[in-house]
């Protein structure tokens, strides 16, 4: 139950960031935006790992295969179309086909064990939900 209300908690912030930034982008315009969200999530990031943990910096050189510290940088790339995607479609349109591509790619790389994950067998029940989710889409776009 934690890990869902942890999901739902995620999925608001990712919603109510991508408005923030698509705001601060009208001022501050794409890179200096991005930049600083970056920046405020490292200085975020430095203050907890200060008072909530210690782990080695130095771990991240072990870290196997190395193409895994690319995080941030697709980091950058998801902020920057998040905002683009707000600010051409609206939050909802945006949010929804943001969700619905998370849920294809998440389901191709665990079917087909990406990255190091599991592998796991096709499920009827879940492309029907994917299917259900697409025509949520078709439904939603509707006019």
């Amino acid at each position: 139950m934690t890990g869902f209300i942890i999901a739902l908690i995620s999925g608001a912030l990712m919603s109510v960031q991508g408005v923030f930034n698509t705001q601060v982008t009208k001022t501050a315009g794409m890179w200096v935006s991005n930049m600083w969200v970056q920046f405020s999530a490292f200085i975020v990031c430095l203050i907890v790992w200060f008072f909530a943990g210690r782990d080695s910096v130095g771990s991240l050189m072990e870290v196997q295969p190395k193409y895994m510290l690319l995080g941030g940088a697709i980091g950058a790339g998801i902020t920057w179309t998040v905002i683009k995607s707000m600010d051409q479609l609206g939050p909802a349109k945006a949010a929804l086909l943001i969700v619905i591509a998370q849920l294809i790619v998440a389901y191709v790389i665990e079917l087909f064990g990406l990255f190091g994950m599991d592998k796991s067998p096709f499920e009827w029940r879940k492309a029907g939900g994917l299917l259900l989710a697409l025509i949520g889409i078709a439904i939603f776009q509707w006019k």
